[in-house]
């Protein structure tokens, strides 16, 4: 509770909460520390972190990763929870969309502002596209879908055989709306109520029906689209604070992903560059990068 509200006072920018996205003015000090961290309670029986997750605009690996001692599909009544919306803007130019792989949170920069958005990726061995940076070619109403025949098949084999177009409309897996970006891959929507925040879908990016007609009535074609895959972000603020955020970084072999125990966490050049070169409470590092908890983390707190 001490990291908690360590975590809240230290909010620089605060969120406002509406209908499509979970949106931050861009700072123009150079910080990339926005929002802050909430805290609701479980308002009674029939409700899962999911429901939680979808009302504040969070996915569910981002509701998991906050509060890994809650009961996902039936949290205590009463019960606290956190939501995570603080967060550190992604080490990138801040235009057009980024996409974070390892968060499961998609950016879209415009206007002095930034729209963050939970999405579901790629499954294993149909992973979502990282280090790639692309535009949007166009934009469809009622997409169809044409699955591939690997994907009939294994359609079929689960007993549930596709035709060759899956029509629009609401059973339709990509929803009502699609950004096609590339030649192979859209943002899109979803015909589930669940998935959000998980790794889910053959490689394209899933949103909540909310969220994807919000992109679709406001970003226009040509727009830069960049994946990434970032599971942990550094910041030095303006203040001084050195903030570290880490997330639980994305399976990348049946092994990983079906052991209890957390994946490798492989840190890039430039991230232990930047650790090396701040005064840091390594103690605390190692903690967080223990608990990965997905929320930024004081790395050089006043009292060290």
């Amino acid at each position: 509770m001490k990291l908690l509200k360590t975590v809240i006072g230290l909010a620089v920018a605060a969120a406002c909460i509406d209908a499509h996205a979970v949106t931050y003015k861009v700072p123009a000090d150079g910080s990339r520390l926005v929002g802050e961290v909430l805290v609701t309670t479980v308002p009674g029986n029939n409700t899962s972190l999911e429901s939680i997750a979808a009302q504040y605009q969070q996915g569910f690996s981002n509701m998991m990763e906050a509060n890994p001692k809650v009961d996902p599909y039936s949290p205590k009544p009463g019960s606290t929870v956190i939501i995570p919306q603080q967060l550190i803007l992604p080490d990138t130019v801040h235009e057009g969309i980024v996409v974070n792989s390892a968060e499961m949170r998609l950016y879209y920069y415009h206007d002095g502002v930034v729209d963050v958005l939970p999405v579901g990726i790629g499954q294993l061995g149909k992973d979502t596209p990282v280090d790639w940076i692309t535009k949007v070619e166009r934009k469809k109403a009622g997409p169809t879908w044409t699955p591939t025949a690997q994907t009939r098949a294994e359609y079929a084999a689960m007993g549930e055989p596709l035709p060759a177009v899956v029509p629009a409309g609401k059973d339709n897996p990509m929803g009502l709306y699609a950004l096609y970006v590339g030649r192979l891959y859209a943002i899109h929507g979803t015909n589930a109520d669940f998935g959000i925040g998980l790794r889910v879908s053959h490689g394209c990016i899933r949103l909540r029906d909310p969220d994807i007609e919000y992109l679709f009535n406001n970003v226009p074609v040509n727009t830069r689209v960049q994946f990434i895959n970032e599971p942990v972000k550094v910041t030095e603020e303006p203040d001084g604070g050195i903030y570290i955020e880490v997330h639980q970084p994305l399976s990348t072999n049946e092994s990983d992903l079906n052991s209890s125990d957390y994946s490798p966490l492989h840190l890039k050049p430039a991230i232990k560059a930047f650790l090396n070169e701040h005064k840091v409470n390594r103690s605390l590092l190692d903690e967080y990068f223990n608990t990965r908890n997905g929320m930024p983390q004081l790395l050089n707190p006043v009292e060290w």
